[in-house]
C-alpha cells in the first residue's frame, strides 16, 4: 500500500498518458522507496525492466540484461559483448511489441556505469537515437548513488543534456505520513511513539517496515541497533557506501558535523575533516546535502560565505550517539536506559532536529502559511561585554516579525519558571542588539507535550506549538 506520494504518482502518471516519448528520473537516498513506488504505480507491467547488480564486473551486468532480456520474451540467443549491443538488442525488442505506451524501468542504474565500460555513450544513444523518436516509451531510471545521480542523469552536459523530462527527489516521509504508515501495518503506536522512533529512524519506510508490531518500541530499538545480531548492525556503513564510491570523504565530514549541534562554516569543516581542497569540499558539501544527510542555511544578518552546515540525519545522529565505536552486547540496552540521563539528553536534541525538518507544519500552525519567510539559526559568542546566547530555528517573516522559537522536549507540560523566562528575554534582547532588527519579536514555544498553564506562559509566550501541530499534513 502506498503512503503519501501524491505529488510524484501524479507526475508518473502523466509521463505515461503522455502522447511522447518520456524520460523519468528518481532518486533519493537508499531505503527511500524509489523501486516500490515505480512497482506499484505501474504494478509490474513493465515492457522490459532490470536492475543493476552492485559491484558487478561489466560482463557480469550485460550477462544478467540479457537474462533478462529474455526473462522478458526476447527470441534471439546472441549474447552482447557491449552496451551498445545491449541496448540495440533492447531497441529490437521494443519494435516487436504490440502497440501502446512501454515503460522501461532500468533500476540502481549506477551500478550499470562500471570502470570503462562505455556504459553512459550507449545509453544516451538508446534515448537520444532511438526512444526519445517514438511515441511510446516510458523510460524510468533510478538509483540510490545520488551523486552519480545527480551528475550524469540531472546535470549531464554530454548527451543527455536538457534530455531530462521529469526528475522526481524521493524525500523521507514526514510525521503525518508515518503516522498513516504505522496504521496500514496496525502497529500499535500512539503519537508520542510515533516520534520517538521518528527521532531514531527518521521517515525512512523501510526502517519502520521492520517495526514488530508484537513488541513496544523500546524492544524494537534493541532488536533493530542492539544485541548480538541486531538487523541494522551494518547499516551506517551500508548506507553511505551506497550512496557515494568513495564514503571516506563523506563519513569524514559527517563526522565532524556530529560534534557540533547548530552546525560549522566551512573553515570549521575543513579544520576537522581531512579535505584535501576547497573545491573537493564543495561537491562533497553538494551531494551530502542532495541526499537529506546536511542542511546548509544561513545566520539570519550572515552572508552566504559564511553559511552553516549542520547534520540533520536522525539515523545518523543516533548512531553517533549510541552506536559509533562501540560493541555493545547486550540485548536489552534501550529498554534499560530510557530512564537515564544520556537518554533524555539525546530526546532534546533529536527533538530539536524533528522540529527543523517540519518548519512548514510549525509555520501553518502559527497561521502564517502564505507568509513568506526565511528560517535561520542564530550564536553568539560569550564575551566581556555579553554572556553569549544560541538561538536553534528563527522564522524571519516579510510581515515585518521574527519567531524566536525556543524547541523543548519533556515528558509532560514544560514548565516555565522565573529563571527561564528572564534568561529567554535576555536572550532575546541580546539578538535585537546585536543583529539590530526593528522587526517585532513573537517568543516562541515549541514543545513536546505543551506548557503549564501559568503567568510566564499565559501572558509572556506569544505562541505555543506542541508535538501535534508537527503532525500535520503541509
Amino acid at each position: 500500500m502506498l503512503i503519501g506520494r501524491e505529488k510524484e504518482i501524479q507526475e508518473l502518471r502523466q509521463a505515461y498518458d503522455s502522447e511522447e516519448s518520456k524520460f523519468v528520473a528518481i532518486f533519493g537516498r537508499r531505503r527511500i522507496g524509489k523501486t516500490y513506488l515505480v512497482r506499484e504505480v505501474f504494478h509490474d507491467k513493465f515492457a522490459f525492466s532490470y536492475s543493476g547488480m552492485a559491484k558487478a564486473t561489466t560482463k557480469e551486468q550485460l550477462q544478467r540484461f540479457y537474462l533478462s532480456l529474455k526473462d522478458h520474451g526476447y527470441k534471439s540467443s546472441v549474447k552482447p559483448n557491449n552496451w551498445i549491443e545491449a541496448f540495440y538488442m533492447l531497441e529490437q525488442f521494443l519494435k516487436d511489441l504490440p502497440e501502446g505506451k512501454k515503460v522501461v524501468f532500468l533500476d540502481e542504474l549506477p551500478w550499470m556505469d562500471g570502470p570503462k565500460s562505455s556504459f553512459m555513450p550507449a545509453f544516451e544513444n538508446f534515448w537520444n537515437g532511438w526512444a526519445s523518436a517514438r511515441k511510446d516509451i516510458l523510460l524510468i531510471v533510478c538509483g540510490s548513488a545520488t551523486s552519480w545521480m545527480v551528475k550524469k542523469i540531472l546535470r549531464n552536459r554530454g548527451g543527455l543534456h536538457n534530455r531530462l523530462n521529469n526528475q522526481i527527489h524521493l524525500q523521507p516521509f514526514n510525521l503525518h505520513e508515518c503516522e498513516l504508515y504505522a496504521k496500514s501495518i496496525n502497529l500499535p503506536m500512539e503519537r508520542q511513539e510515533i516520534m520517538e522512533a521518528y527521532m531514531i529512524l527518521g521517515g525512512i519506510p523501510f526502517y519502520w517496515s521492520l517495526l514488530n508490531k508484537s513488541l513496544s518500541l523500546p524492544q524494537n530499538i534493541d532488536a533493530l541497533f542492539f544485541g548480538k545480531t541486531p538487523k541494522l548492525a551494518n547499516e551506517f556503513n551500508e548506507l553511505y557506501s551506497s550512496l557515494f564510491k568513495q564514503p571516506e570523504p563523506y563519513l569524514d565530514i559527517i563526522t565532524a558535523l556530529a560534534k557540533k549541534k547548530i552546525g560549522m562554516t566551512r573553515d570549521e569543516i575543513i579544520e576537522n575533516a581531512d579535505i584535501a581542497t576547497s573545491g573537493l569540499l564543495t561537491k562533497y558539501l553538494e551531494d551530502l546535502e542532495n541526499c537529506g544527510f546536511i542542511r546548509k542555511y544561513q545566520a539570519i544578518g550572515s552572508k552566504t560565505k559564511n553559511s552553516l552546515y549542520q547534520l540533520i540525519d536522525n539515523f545518523t545522529l543516533f548512531y553517533f550517539k549510541f552506536m559509533e565505536g562501540r560493541k555493545n552486547t547486550d540485548t536489552n540496552y534501550w529498554s534499560k536506559i530510557q530512564t537515564s540521563s544520556i537518554y533524555h539528553n539525546w530526546c532534546g536534541l533529536a527533538f530539536e532536529r524533528v522540529c527543523l525538518l517540519h518548519s512548514e507544519q510549525i509555520k501553518k500552525a502559527l497561521g502564517i502559511s502564505g507568509v513568506i519567510t526565511n528560517e535561520y539559526s542564530w550564536r553568539t559568542a560569550a564575551n566581556d561585554e555579553h554572556p553569549g546566547a544560541q538561538i536553534d530555528l528563527l522564522i524571519d517573516r516579510s510581515d515585518k516579525a521574527i519567531n524566536l522559537c525556543e524547541i523543548k522536549y519533556s515528558d509532560g507540560p514544560y514548565s516555565i519558571d522565573k529563571k527561564y523566562m528572564e534568561n529567554l528575554r535576555n536572550k532575546a534582547s541580546l539578538f535585537r542588539q546585536l543583529t539590530k532588527t526593528r522587526k517585532g519579536i513573537a517568543l516562541t514555544m515549541i514543545t513536546s507535550s505543551g506548557l503549564v498553564k501559568n503567568s510566564y506562559s499565559m501572558n509572556s509566550i506569544h505562541s505555543q506549538i506542541t508535538a501535534d501541530d508537527l503532525f500535520v499534513d503541509a
